[in-house]
This record gives C-alpha cells, structure tokens and sequence, in this order.
C-alpha cells in the first residue's frame, strides 16, 4: 500500500512500538467489559454528579463529573473496532455505550422528576445548541485520546484520561437530554444536548480510527495476537461464543472492507455537518446583530443617556428597544437603525422611549396627588362645654391671684347678663376681705381674661366655731 511508508514513519515517530499494540488492544477491549462494578459505578456517579452540577449551574461540578466518566473507553474502542473490522470488539463497544447513554439519561431524567423546579441554567443551555465549533472540539480531543492510548500502551486507566475527558464533555450532554425528559419535557433542551453526544461521539470514533490506521494497529504481524487476546478473555462471553457459531462475522467482514468503513464514518460526519452549520450560521448572525446594535447605539450619544436597551437578534427584522434619559432626534434613531441593516442585511425595528426628568416626575406626582382632606366638622353646640371652658380658663388665675392666707376659698360661678358677665366667688374667713383685696382680684382676672367689663362679687361666710379657734384654713375649693 503507497502510504505505508508514511505510516511506518508516524509509528516510530510517536514510539509506538509493534510489541505495545496487543497491550492497546487489550487495554480498549477490557475497557468495553459490561460486567465490571467499577464501570457502571463510575458512570452513574459521574451521571449523578453531573446533572446535579447542571442543575446548580456549576462549572466546577460539571468538570468533576466529566473527570470521573468512562464513556472515553468504550468510544475509542468502537474506533479501533472499526479500523482493525473487528466485529465482535465493536458490538462488545456498541452495547456497553448503548446501555451506558440510557442508564445516564434515566438517571439524570429520575433526578430532575424529582426536583421541585426545572429550570434551565445557562450550564444546560450551554449544551443544547451545538455547532461546527463543537465539532472541532470533539475531533481534537478524540485525535488527543487516541494518541495518548498509543503512546501509554498499558500503563495507566484509559477511562481517566483528564484534559481529553474535560475538552470533550461526554457526560454532561446525556444528563441535559435527561433533564430535558424528566424536567418537562422539553424537546428543544433534549434535541439540542442528544446532538451535541452524537456529534462527540462520531468525531471521536472518526479520529480513533484515523489514528489507530497510521499507528498501523491492523499490521498483519500484530492481528494474530489480537485473536489470540480475544480468544483467552472471551471464551466464556455468549456474544463471541455466538458470533464464532455463525456465519454472521464473515460477511461482515467482508463487506467492511476499508473503503467501505471509511465511506460510513465520511456519511456520518456529512450528515451532522448540516445541523451544526446551521447553528454556527446562526450563532454568527446573532454576534454580528449584537455588535452591530451595540455600535449604533452608540453612535446615539453617551453611555450615560441610554438607562436600558433590549436587542433580541434572532428575530427578522431585528428588534432593538431603548430607554434613554434625553430626547433622541429622529434623524439619529434613523442612522442607527440604517447602520445595524448595512452591517447585517437584515431589517431592524428600533424603538425609544424616553424617561421623565426629575421636574416632570416633580409635577406628575404633585398632579396625582389626592386633594387635602376637608377640615373635620366643629363639634355640635353644647352649653355645657362652653361652662366647663370657661370656669376653665377662670380657675388658674383665681387661685393665683387669690390671698390664701387670709380666707378660704369654697367656690367660684359665673353669671351672665345684658350687663355683661360677673364672676361670683364664695370664700370664707373670719372677717371680710376689704375692697383693696377685690379690687386687686379684678384688675388680675381683667387681665388674664382680657375682658375689661368683668365684674366680681365676693360672698363671705363666716368658719364654723370649732374652726374659728384654729385660725383660717389655706387652700382654695373646686368651682361647682
């Protein structure tokens, strides 16, 4: 064959020597063993931590789940499956990655049944629009595997393979599918992450299968060995047991010539090379949209004249909405939306709305006001009230003014007439109060009631006997 020269040379280049292929070989097919405890432990672990790192949008977590997932094993044994036509390594691959997608979906799917909210973090979203971008990846990480598994022979676990298993991201894919199953449904979360998967899972079987072809894993020299593997660790599997009871191996190695293996793995890629265009397409017209809006607006004036702005890209025509603290004119709001459709192509529908200032919102409030509430009723007329007020207002400058010392006071009335209003105080003492003391009493009471035509009467009575021997009495009485 014309290119096994340069195979030959690529083999010694990444010293992989002839005696280490068997130790490959048997480091990939131990890797598809369906009955280890450690393989699914790991797989429902990883599932488990995963879509709970999804769920609590936490890089950290999803990063420790992908460490923790086997799913590489199995995948880059489908690749050498395939390189090599071995058909029983590659249904042995297949069943093991079959049984191990739905057993991390049920489980992620149980979980998010379980949870009393679904909501879709940006870590679920992350993984439901994949593209031509999320193709490259998985085509470097799987060529990285491959490698690595070429170069290590068999020191070391192929399922723990850090960088590839963390560029790659198997596990985290199934989990957002089986969230989208349990959580919902939602088709659009589940489509989105099982494409993702699929496309992880062929760009690391294509690229297995590259490397494993110019590493020359199928050198005739080294097949005899392969067999003899299988027959020492698969005697007692029913799968091989069947597999060698039929005719079933042969026609499908013949049919899986190169050529053949290869047109498949070329149809595979094709095919999901559509979708992912398609998104990446999209993914560059919402960029291109969002630079375009974010230039025009602004070109509209200060960062601090804009208070909000919408821009939803994938609508046609693309909708900008702006809340801006100053009156845009409206040859620029016209400018702006003519540079976001020469940049994109696209029509735009740019809409502004301007906030009130503090002096509007001042005088809006001031308008929406309620009105002042109406003063509360006087209180009905009460010739009661009026007495208690004004003895009230008479009782404190009466015992002011009042000689304690030498009488008594009982009592003080008021007595109202055409004449005017007369204050009538009964008090008692052993002899009268002279005319000095009432008038002293009325200029005081004139005063403090500013009622210059009041007249006072004062009443004397005289103590009883009993009383008289003690002397006058100090304190004044209570107004009736």
């Amino acid at each position: 064959m014309h290119t096994a020269p340069f195979r030959r040379q690529l083999e010694r280049l990444l010293r992989v020597a002839p005696e280490s292929k068997p130790a490959i070989y048997l480091q990939l097919f131990e890797a598809c063993d369906s009955t280890s405890l450690n393989y699914w432990l790991e797989l429902l672990l990883s599932a488990g931590i995963a879509t709970f790192g999804l769920v609590l949008n936490s890089p950290a977590v999803v990063i420790g789940a992908m460490l923790i997932s086997p799913l590489m094993g199995p995948i880059l044994a489908l690749g050498l499956a395939l390189m090599i036509a071995d058909v029983y390594l590659g249904l042995r691959a297949a069943f093991i990655i079959l049984v191990s997608v739905v057993a991390a979906v049920a489980l992620s799917a149980g979980i998010a049944w379980l949870l009393p909210y679904h909501a879709a973090t940006t870590e679920i979203l992350a993984r439901t629009q994949p593209n031509l971008l999320d193709l490259g990846v998985a085509l470097f990480s799987g060529l990285a595997g491959s490698i690595l598994v070429c170069r290590g022979g068999g020191a070391g676990n192929i399922s723990a393979l850090p960088g590839v298993a963390i560029a790659v991201a198997l596990m985290p894919p199934l989990c957002a599918a089986g969230f989208g199953l349990g959580g919902g449904p939602s088709m659009s979360i589940v489509s989105g992450a099982t494409l993702l998967f699929v496309t992880n899972l062929a760009a690391i079987t294509a690229t297995a299968f590259l490397t494993f072809f110019l590493v020359r894993m199928d050198a005739a020299d080294v097949r005899q060995r392969y067999d003899q593997l299988v027959r020492e660790h698969a005697w007692s599997d029913p799968l091989y047991l069947g597999l060698m009871r039929t005719i079933v191996a042969k026609p499908i190695g013949e049919v899986g010539q190169l050529r053949w293996r290869v047109l498949m793995l070329v149809s595979l890629l094709a095919l999901l090379f559509v979708p992912l265009r398609r998104s990446l397409v999209q993914l560059r017209d919402e960029t291109s949209a969002r630079t375009a809006a974010a230039e025009a607006i602004r070109s509209l004036g200060p960062a601090g004249t804009i208070v909000s702005q919408v821009v939803e890209p994938t609508t046609n025509p693309i909708i900008i909405r702006l809340v801006v603290a100053d009156t845009l004119s409206s040859e620029a709001v016209q400018a702006a939306e003519r540079l976001v459709a020469r940049r994109t192509g696209r029509d735009v529908s740019l809409s502004v709305r301007k906030i009130a200032s503090a002096d509007e919102l001042a005088l809006l409030r001031q308008n929406l006001q309620p009105p002042p509430a109406p003063p509360p009723p006087p209180p009905p007329f009460s010739l009661d009230l009026v007495r208690r007020e004004a003895l009230g207002h008479l009782d404190p400058p009466l015992r002011e003014a009042w000689p304690a010392g030498s009488a008594q006071l009982l009592g003080a009335e008021l007595r109202f007439d055409e004449e005017g209003v007369t204050v009538h105080v009964r008090y008692q003492a052993p002899r009268p109060l002279d005319t000095a003391v009432e008038q002293v009493l009325l200029n005081v009471l004139k005063a403090r009631l500013g009622m210059e035509t009041l007249r006072i009467s004062l009443a004397h009575e005289r103590p009883p006997r009993n009383a008289r021997a003690a002397g006058p009495r100090t304190g004044a009485g209570s107004p009736p």
